[in-house]
């Protein structure tokens, strides 16, 4: 008589559930893991921002999203994938780079973000848009593009996943060509208004989407604009966590419907960001892991907007209509000139 087979430990059944979990991920993972490759290259060779080549690309590939065998790992990079690269942005980012730029800078930024995402709001309200549209598009012209437009989409999600996605999508093209321009006409324009280095640096910084196209905008002045516009730009970035919080709140208490599934009141990611942002400012990290963490961030948001790429409609993006453009535009627009009029009163 054969002896039973013995039982499996935890251990086992627990790997023996991981291996199958990322069986089933991988074909669709992997798909946007080479988007991601791609784009990476041609930006390199070519010069376009990598996170719009990404979306492109993805878009090309829709067809994919359609096939049982990558459904599931394109959620995974569209969803986890997203949340890591937002949560490891915590790393860049200490209370020591507000000491160094003084409460009036600080105020300054501070209150471009909340004015700039309040425009936002107000404007697509009057035409049509939806609060969340403005509340997302504005966020995203305020604080750091891409970034910022997967995080709060993130934060609005639940049962909306499908339309947040398409409207992600449409914010991320619009602010990434947007910044595009404004890295090659913001410097003439600043220099236009006769700002020095230093206040070129701040409006270079508290204006231009993308970081790598701030960096690219405020070295093509001179150094120090450059390392000012970078410092300002990460101050820009500790402004996610807020804003994102307030978007969850909003949308938690704009939903009636009891079978909707709510988001969570603080999302795990920007726990994380906060707690990392806190080991930084509170200990000396050391340079390689923060190198190490930057680039992580950046292939993974890269892998997450490839795969949100693939899930979308392309026609259903151009459904979103000229409104939506008028609207992004004028939150770009709004938050130049707001910065650029405060630095000429001020003298910052």
């Amino acid at each position: 008589m054969p002896s039973p087979t013995p039982p499996q430990s935890w251990r086992d059944r627990s790997f023996a559930s991981f291996a199958d979990g990322w069986r089933r991920r991988f074909p669709g993972a992997s798909v946007t893991i080479l988007i991601a490759l791609a784009s990476a290259f041609l930006s390199e060779h070519y010069g376009a921002p990598a996170m719009l080549l990404a979306i492109l690309i993805g878009l090309a590939l829709h067809f994919l999203a359609e096939d049982p065998k990558t459904a599931e790992g394109l959620d995974f990079a569209s969803r986890a994938v997203l949340r890591l690269g937002i949560a490891l942005l915590g790393l860049r980012v200490s209370v020591a780079m507000f000491a160094e730029l003084g409460a009036a800078v600080i105020m300054m930024i501070v209150a471009s973000v909340v004015l700039t995402i309040l425009f936002g709001l107000l404007a697509s309200k009057l035409s049509g848009q939806g609060g969340g549209f403005g509340f997302l598009t504005g966020g995203a012209v305020a604080i750091c593009g891409a970034s910022a437009a997967m995080a709060i989409s993130a934060a609005l999600g639940g049962a909306r996943d499908k339309e947040a996605d398409q409207q992600m999508v449409f914010a991320v093209i619009g602010v990434t060509m947007l910044s595009t321009l404004a890295m090659i006409f913001y410097p003439i324009l600043a220099s236009q208004a006769g700002l020095d280095d230093h206040a070129t640096g701040i409006f270079l910084g508290a204006t231009i989407h993308d970081v790598a196209q701030v960096a690219g905008a405020g070295f093509s002045v001179s150094v120090p604009a450059g390392e000012t516009a970078v410092f300002v730009k990460l101050i820009r970035v500790t402004m996610l966590a807020p804003v994102v919080l307030v978007a969850a709140l909003a949308f938690r208490r704009g939903i009636s419907d009891p079978q909707m599934r709510r988001p969570p009141l603080l999302p795990g990611f920007v726990v994380a960001f906060l707690v990392l942002a806190t080991l930084n400012s509170l200990l000396t990290i050391p340079p390689i892991i923060g190198e190490v963490a930057g680039s992580v961030s950046r292939w993974a948001l890269l892998v997450a907007i490839a795969a949100v790429g693939v899930k979308t409609s392309l026609p259903d993006v151009f459904r979103i209509g000229g409104r939506a453009i008028v609207l992004l535009i004028s939150e770009t627009v709004f938050l130049a000139l707001l910065v650029l009029v405060t630095l000429l009163v001020l003298k910052l």
